[in-house]
C-alpha cells in the first residue's frame, strides 16, 4: 500500500497551505489504485512496467531527455539531447556552465548520482512510455575516453561550444508504458 501524507490543520496553523480538494482526492485514490480507473472513465487504459532490456530498447536510438540533480540552488531538471553508447547515457554540456559545475563533486574519482528521463507520449491518444536510468554521472577527461565518447555522435542543439562529455551509466533501468486495453 502506497504512504501517504496530509497537510493538518496543525500545519495550516503553522503557515503551511491546505492541499486542494483535487489533491486529497487522489491521495485518498492511493490507497485504491483501481479507484481513478473506476471513477474517471480510464478503464480503457493499462500501464505495463518495462524490463530493462526492452526499456533500453526503446531509448537506444537516442533523442532528448531530462537529467535531473541536485544543484546548489536546490533539484533542477534539464532537457539534454543524448545517445545510448557503449552501455550508457552520453550527453555534452559546455565547461564551466551550472550543469558542469554543479556536478564537480571535488573528490578524484567521485560521481554525483543522477536521474535521467527520456519519454515518448501521444497526448491526443493517451499513451505513452517513459524510461527512467539512475546512476552516476561522470565527466570524461582523458584524451582516449573522449575520443569514444565522440564516437556516440552526440550532436548538441545548443548553440556554443559544447566540449565536456558526461556519461551516466546505469545503475538502476526503469520503465512504463501506457496504453490502450
Amino acid at each position: 500500500m502506497p504512504s501517504t501524507s496530509l497537510v493538518t490543520s496543525a500545519d495550516v496553523g503553522q503557515g503551511l497551505r491546505s492541499p486542494p480538494a483535487r489533491l486529497k482526492v487522489a491521495i485518498l485514490r492511493a490507497r485504491d489504485p483501481g479507484a481513478l480507473c473506476k471513477d474517471e472513465g480510464m478503464a480503457d487504459r493499462v500501464i505495463e512496467e518495462l524490463d530493462e532490456a526492452e526499456s533500453l530498447g526503446l531509448i537506444s536510438a537516442g533523442g532528448i531527455g531530462r537529467i535531473a540533480y541536485l544543484s546548489r540552488f536546490g533539484p533542477a531538471v534539464l532537457p539534454v539531447n543524448y545517445k545510448w553508447y557503449d552501455g550508457a547515457v552520453v550527453f555534452r554540456t559546455a565547461r564551466h556552465s551550472a550543469l558542469d559545475e554543479d556536478l564537480q563533486t571535488g573528490i578524484a574519482g567521485g560521481d554525483y548520482l543522477v536521474a535521467f528521463e527520456i519519454d515518448s507520449i501521444d497526448e491526443p491518444g493517451r499513451q505513452g512510455w517513459s524510461v527512467l536510468i539512475q546512476g552516476p554521472a561522470h565527466h570524461i577527461e582523458s584524451e582516449e575516453a573522449r575520443a569514444r565518447a565522440k564516437e556516440a555522435g552526440v550532436e548538441p542543439w545548443a548553440p556554443g561550444d559544447r566540449e565536456l562529455f558526461l556519461r551516466i551509466v546505469p545503475h538502476r533501468v526503469t520503465g512504463r508504458r501506457i496504453r490502450p486495453v
